[in-house]
């Protein structure tokens, strides 16, 4: 296979972790040149990849002026600056992969789409969780037809309740204006893997509840402070910024402190840095006192059109984070993944009433989303290598009708109506 060669248009941490797989497989994939407005984190890449200093550009409109200068570009800026470059870069014949969610308005969804299906270039949405073994095996049982027909789907992503206060009540996507809503933000992911499992069946009736419950200025304990660091009730408050970010005390950036502050070595040292971030800057605020405004918890529910329905629940409020649980339930039985017990799917079977574990493959360590990250960027990789866009399962068209469908589940919510999907123009994917 040929060795494929890449443009890294985003430094933060998403891009980082995909570029990754250069330094850990140079013979398969090579990153040439990085585009990132903030000088620390593109000398990071630079630095980490050996790249030219004339193919370290400080934004995508200066990368986009020069000939194409490898096989693809990995876009990896913020959801709000995905459009653009996806587009231009597209036009000019680099393979796309791109970070989720594809955007954050319908429109520049379809226009990332179209200027795809017109340049004839392949992309791949970083929908990493149909790349995961656990959820292909899911896949692969229910394809099989051990489970007769399947009837429900009940799908739960808990986001952590220190992760949620981290990224979507102080973080980059806690204000629909600044970002996007919550669903799209986190959970365009778990609407697509309900789609994947149901065999990318129409979904004819679609409707939605949610609220941002509990981060609200009138939640604040009385006598509060507006900081962590000077609050005498900090103590008591399980989304202290001192407990997530400064206990115990980091040497050096790891996430979730890698979003606080991401400098490796700045003078006076990384926990000093730090702190200095969380005493004076966005994460360092009291949870019920920042311009956040997007559901904490949400439902969507889902009917399609043979008659079987699937729930979604996303809720900040868990214990465990990020680890999804599903229960699968057919006419000839039921599967069960609870990512927290470990990397299998478990099998009972209605006529014997017996169980069956699943093992899945176990991937590489150090990979995000439970090793989803490295099998989704393998997957593009060799895509382009070989030119076989079957490597690709979260290509162009099923990704904007998944995009589209958690769109609908919004307006759904906002509206209080029940969307037909299947039915209206506006979620139709030609």
């Amino acid at each position: 296979m040929k060795k494929v060669t890449a443009v890294l248009v985003g430094g933060g941490n998403r891009g980082k972790n995909y570029a990754a797989y250069a330094t850990k497989y140079p013979e398969l994939f090579e990153i040439l040149a990085v585009a990132e407005p903030r000088e620390h984190a593109r000398k990071y890449i630079q630095d980490a990849h050996a790249i030219p200093k004339e193919h370290c550009y400080d934004g995508w409109q200066s990368l986009i002026k020069k000939p194409k200068l490898s096989d693809c570009a990995l876009v990896c800026t913020q959801d709000r600056d995905h459009v653009e470059p996806a587009v231009a870069l597209a036009k000019l014949g680099y393979h796309i992969l791109l970070e989720k969610p594809m955007a954050v308005t319908e429109k520049d969804c379809r226009l990332i789409y179209e200027a795809c299906q017109e340049a004839g270039v392949m992309l791949a949405v970083c929908h990493v969780l149909r790349y995961h073994p656990p959820a292909m095996k899911l896949k692969e049982l229910i394809d099989s037809g051990v489970i007769g027909d399947v009837v429900n789907i009940n799908h739960t992503e808990p986001v952590g309740f220190f992760h949620f206060a981290h990224s979507f009540v102080r973080g980059n996507w806690r204000n629909t204006e600044s970002s996007t809503f919550s669903l799209l933000a986190k959970c365009c992911h778990d609407v697509d893997l309900i789609a994947y499992w149901m065999g990318n069946k129409k979904c004819v009736k679609l409707s939605s509840f949610g609220s941002l419950h509990h981060f609200r200025k009138e939640k604040k304990p009385q006598g509060a402070s507006s900081r962590c660091l000077d609050c005498h009730l900090e103590p008591f408050c399980p989304y202290s910024a001192k407990k997530i970010y400064l206990d115990p005390k980091p040497v050096a950036p790891r996430w979730p402190m890698s979003a606080v502050c991401d400098i490796e070595d700045p003078s006076g040292g990384y926990l000093a840095r730090l702190t200095e971030a969380i005493r004076t800057g966005p994460y360092g605020k009291c949870v019920y006192d920042t311009d956040n405004d997007v559901c904490d918890n949400q439902v969507v529910n889902f009917e399609y059109s043979d008659g079987a329905t699937a729930t979604l629940t996303m809720v900040a409020f868990s214990e465990h984070i990020c680890e999804r649980k599903t229960m699968v339930y057919g006419t000839l039985g039921q599967l069960t993944w609870d990512e927290s017990k470990g990397h299998h799917v478990t099998h009972f079977d209605f006529l014997t009433e017996t169980s069956q574990i699943h093992s899945c493959e176990i991937p590489p360590p150090g990979w995000g989303h439970g090793g989803a990250d490295y099998y989704l960027i393998k997957g593009f990789v060799e895509a382009v290598a070989t030119g076989d866009k079957t490597f690709i399962s979260s290509g162009p068209k099923i990704s904007l009708e998944t995009h589209l469908l958690t769109f609908a589940a919004e307006h759904a919510r906002v509206s209080g109506t029940i969307v037909k999907p299947s039915e209206e123009h506006r979620w139709i994917v030609k």
